[in-house]
């Protein structure tokens, strides 16, 4: 898979996509990063990359033509338009069934925001997409761009054992269960009797039930 970021700061991104499971995947070839800086799409000697808002109010906004140029150079360079998702408040949740969907994808493009938002024609023409990883507002889009990053690049077919994605939090719509190792107790606290049983049946039926229980809780059920 290929991933596009556009940001005011790759900076801030590189360390992450050079680290851990995310420099695995492109190691093995299965997800190449690359960094696309706004800055140098800025207009003029000084490269401006907002602007004041039509109608007044706080902050600055994204100007739409350094990343519309962002985009266009992507173009120019694949020959198509990777799927382009713009990272917002007030797009669409982001959740495990989406990291699934896109790390099905052959190429995406993130769009990082910043400032006090980004001209709404980013949103209507350019963007097939609106993410959001949850209602708060974060200083720019770049931490975003991270979490949707690795919870789909980490489902990417070898990248990991495939048992280590299948029974995990949400995989089945359910959290995961509790974990225990060693030591079996640990400041008067053990680990339950029946993970130590080798009775693999008992163990499974633990595990679900716990589950259930940690999923029900969380939900308020």
């Amino acid at each position: 898979m290929k991933i596009f970021v556009i940001t005011l700061f790759p900076e801030v991104l590189a360390p992450y996509l050079e680290a851990s499971i995310m420099k695995k995947a492109s190691s093995l070839g299965l997800a190449q990063f690359t960094l696309v800086p706004l800055r140098p799409f800025g207009l003029g000697s000084y490269k401006q990359v907002d602007d004041a808002p039509y109608g007044g109010g706080a902050g600055m906004l994204l100007r739409p033509e350094p990343i519309f140029d962002a985009v266009d150079s992507i173009v120019a360079q694949e020959g198509n338009k990777p799927k382009t998702i713009l990272l917002a408040p007030t797009g669409k949740l982001f959740n495990q069934a989406k990291a699934q969907e896109f790390s099905k994808l052959d190429s995406m493009i993130l769009i990082c925001g910043h400032y006090e938002g980004i001209d709404e024609r980013v949103r209507l023409a350019l963007a097939d997409e609106e993410i959001s990883i949850g209602d708060y507002v974060l200083t720019g889009g770049e931490l975003a761009a991270l979490a949707v990053v690795d919870a789909a690049v980490r489902l990417i077919p070898g990248v990991l054992p495939p048992e280590s994605t299948q029974n995990e939090s949400f995989s089945e719509g359910l959290l995961e269960h509790p974990h225990y190792t060693r030591p079996a107790i640990f400041r008067d606290l053990p680990v339950p009797p029946v993970l130590l049983s080798g009775d693999h049946a008992a163990i499974a039926k633990w595990r679900k039930d716990n589950a259930l229980r940690r999923t029900e809780g969380r939900s308020g059920a």
